[in-house]
């Protein structure tokens, strides 16, 4: 039976820098903030002020998509590694703390990057769909990196900007009494080996990457939709990893899916926010009355190292 997702909260600091001034920190050259701007379509990064916090963000996210209920589970998929969770439970503690779930297990998921939110979404149904489950157990999901800590983290050479954002959301059980917005038709993760050194890597092995990225993301949803049994024709929307704009344009012309169905309105203002990029496409087209019941979306994170992960959701009608 399948899992559902309730409706995404997003929440974004006050704080927006310009790609072109983390850019020109960077060191780069001038034909490359150029080829960012107007090629890669990046213009803005959420940025957090001097006086907000990342875990305000993540506590803010998470009452919102709680909604005054509780969890079974807190799953926070993250990126960047942060000494406070890594060194010691003061955080994952304050954390539950603050949102009323004090003693819920609480589990970081990391090392694979970007790809990390999107499967916490696979293993909160494995955990949903366990023999001895309760039929209105939920798990929360929480994303968010601060790529603002410093630079080096933030610019990916000649790819994209990282910025400051968070999301959270329910992910429902298979026998739950509460409709969820979207239901959970499938997914699929994947791993090229060869790219292994990420953000080490050699100009060579950078430029190669971009090119068979392009190739596994177009596999990794193939394979989500086949799950669910559906071929790529089948999708109506894409919400991709904002990475950049030319990336998108290349999947389209791979995978034959229409440039129209992958969905960039955010790319401009927001740009790439880590894991949390295809949820907040999601609920943008969600917000903005573009998806209509029955659609389906094929959610896409692609991670340095190299991961995927896309996951297949169809759009239910509200009660």
């Amino acid at each position: 039976m399948s899992i559902g997702l309730s409706r995404v909260s997003v929440r974004l600091p006050r704080r927006v820098e310009l790609v072109d001034d983390v850019l020109q920190r960077s060191g780069c050259t001038v034909m490359e903030r150029r080829m960012f701007g107007k090629i890669y379509g990046l213009r803005d990064s959420p940025t957090l002020a001097l006086d907000e916090r990342m875990e305000d963000l993540l506590v803010a996210a998470g009452e919102a998509a709680l909604d005054g209920g509780t969890a079974g589970m807190v799953l926070y998929g993250h990126t960047l590694l942060i000494a406070e969770l890594d060194l010691c439970g003061e955080f994952p503690d304050r954390l539950r703390d603050r949102l009323g779930l004090a003693g819920t297990p609480f589990y970081g998921l990391s090392h694979i990057n970007c790809a990390s939110v999107l499967r916490s979404i696979e293993l909160a149904g494995r955990y949903l769909r366990r023999g001895d489950a309760g039929p209105d157990e939920r798990v929360l999901v929480l994303g968010g990196d601060q790529g603002s800590v410093t630079d080096r983290a933030r610019y990916i050479q000649g790819t994209t900007v990282g910025g400051d954002a968070a999301v959270g959301f329910l992910v429902h059980g298979p026998g739950s009494a509460t409709k969820p917005r979207y239901r959970y038709l499938g997914g699929a993760g994947g791993r090229d080996t060869r790219f292994h050194r990420s953000l080490r890597m050699s100009k060579d092995e950078f430029a190669q990457f971009g090119k068979v990225c392009c190739e596994q993301a177009v596999e990794t949803v193939r394979k989500g939709a086949g799950v669910a049994g559906l071929g790529l024709d089948d999708l109506d929307w894409v919400m991709p990893d904002l990475s950049n704009r030319m990336f998108w344009r290349t999947f389209s012309g791979l995978s034959g899916v229409p440039k129209e169905k992958v969905c960039l309105d955010l790319m401009l203002e927001r740009g790439h926010n880590f894991g949390t990029d295809a949820l907040m496409a999601l609920e943008h087209a969600d917000r903005t009355g573009k998806l209509r019941p029955g659609d389906r979306c094929a959610l896409v994170s692609i991670g340095q190292g190299a991961y995927f992960q896309s996951v297949i959701v169809e759009v239910v009608e509200d009660s």
